[in-house]
């Protein structure tokens, strides 16, 4: 039998013929559709909880605010004033932040009220101190003012028993005001999700160590752990294992056992030594890979013992893009959080490119006088083009012709939680 060799393409980055690659909205929807939150949750005080993913709906015990009071400093009297000018006797005392006034204002007089204090009974409308002329035991001003200028209504931002912040949510510094503002001191979150990184290949060595001939320092490992711990998970660190089927079954075995989420790095393509797709394989667990995506098509999606396992290429461009693309909604999920569909912006390019068809794309890029640039090689091998950038870059499946002024798609690593 004669062998024919297949046409020279000379493109690393063309589709093989009669391989079903999977979309990158496919893939997500598949992701979306089958993780389900994984962690347990807790109740704890708000000092503790920034950041953890909230369990449960926070409902406000305290409406804000709980009494009307004045927005400004000035003098408050009953209704509304007409147009022209006015003098009203001015009652002695006055009202402050925590400090009311215990009386009654009678119509057609004016109490002096400071920034932040209930109004006292009688008082519906405050007027400026600047416009206001301060005699003895009466003061003078003019009108038009309505019924209730410069006060702030009993519950206007939120009444008691009304939901502030929902469940999935990711709290924030801000988050934490809104909830002590509405009396509520302890809240239920989930508990960390816990994210173990494993780097396979014999190629590997960790820095510092002396790195023989053929042998390249572990990128991977160092940005995926940093990377989990920015994002709010617990990243836990699985070493590194060689080339060795049996090892590294053991190693995702031990892993299984302690971590909610396996993150591994290499060994994802169908090579001779990509031992991470093939033992998955192997064992029934893999469910989906070679997504039409660049950089980062070998992408293995699997369950080992129970745990999702998110098999990263193992170049460090490529794993950071499928990290951020792939794994961040899915773990945000698994986290108890909502799904995270990053926010883009569409911004003028800074540069020319032409896309064939078949692949999303993922371009490093950053914003720079209100234009996007793009890093000047999309070699994955450049690993300087990460720390250059500040986002990416997202071209569609088809084919495209962007030339300087083009509107893009520019996402900016904040809206991974970055």
């Amino acid at each position: 039998m004669t062998l024919t060799p297949p046409p020279l393409r000379n493109d690393c980055f063309s589709l093989p013929a009669g391989v079903d690659w999977t979309p990158v909205d496919e893939a997500l929807t598949l992701l979306r559709d089958r993780v389900r939150r994984v962690v347990p949750s807790e109740s704890l005080p708000l000092t503790e909880v920034q950041g953890r993913v909230l369990a449960a709906d926070v409902i406000a015990k305290r409406a804000n605010p709980a009494l009307a009071n004045t927005a400004v400093d000035g003098y408050g009297f009953a209704g509304a004033v007409a147009e022209g000018a006015h003098v009203l006797p001015l009652l002695p005392g006055r009202a402050a932040a925590g400090l009311a006034y215990e009386g009654a204002v009678p119509a057609g007089q004016a109490i002096r009220i400071l920034t932040g204090a209930a109004l006292p009974a009688g008082v519906e409308t405050v007027i400026l101190e600047e416009d206001v002329t301060l005699g003895t035991g009466e003061i003078a001003f003019r009108g038009p003012l309505k019924q209730g200028a410069n006060t702030r209504r009993a519950g206007e931002d939120f009444s008691q028993g009304d939901v502030i912040l929902t469940a999935g949510r990711v709290v924030t510094p801000a988050d934490l005001a809104l909830t002590a503002a509405a009396g509520v001191s302890e809240v239920e979150v989930y508990k960390p999700l816990r994210v173990g990184v494993l780097s396979t290949g014999d190629e590997l060595c960790e820095v510092g160590e002396a790195a023989a001939p053929g042998q390249i320092y572990d990128a991977n490992r160092p940005m995926l752990l940093a990377l989990l711990r920015q994002m709010g998970f617990e990243p836990v660190d699985l070493g590194r294992v060689a080339d060795d089927r049996a090892a590294l079954r053991a190693r995702l075995d031990r892993a299984a056992a302690k971590v909610d989420v396996i993150l591994t790095s290499g060994g994802a393509s169908a090579g001779d030594e990509d031992h991470v797709s093939a033992l998955l394989r192997e064992s029934g667990a893999l469910h989906e890979w070679r997504i039409a995506l660049k950089p980062g098509r070998p992408l293995a999606l699997a369950v080992w013992n129970g745990v999702p396992v998110f098999g990263l290429p193992g170049n460090p461009v490529a794993a950071l893009v499928c990290a951020l693309v792939f794994a961040r909604p899915a773990m945000g999920q698994m986290a108890g959080a909502n799904w995270n569909t990053p926010q883009g912006f569409d911004l003028p390019a800074g540069f020319a490119k032409r896309k064939k068809p078949g692949r999303r794309e993922y371009l490093r890029a950053r914003l720079r006088a209100g234009q996007v640039e793009v890093f000047k090689s999309e070699g994955s091998g450049r690993i300087s083009g990460l720390s250059w950038a500040e986002g990416l870059v997202e071209l569609p499946d088809g084919a495209v012709d962007i030339l300087p002024g083009d509107p893009v798609r520019y996402i900016p690593y904040s809206a991974f939680y970055l």
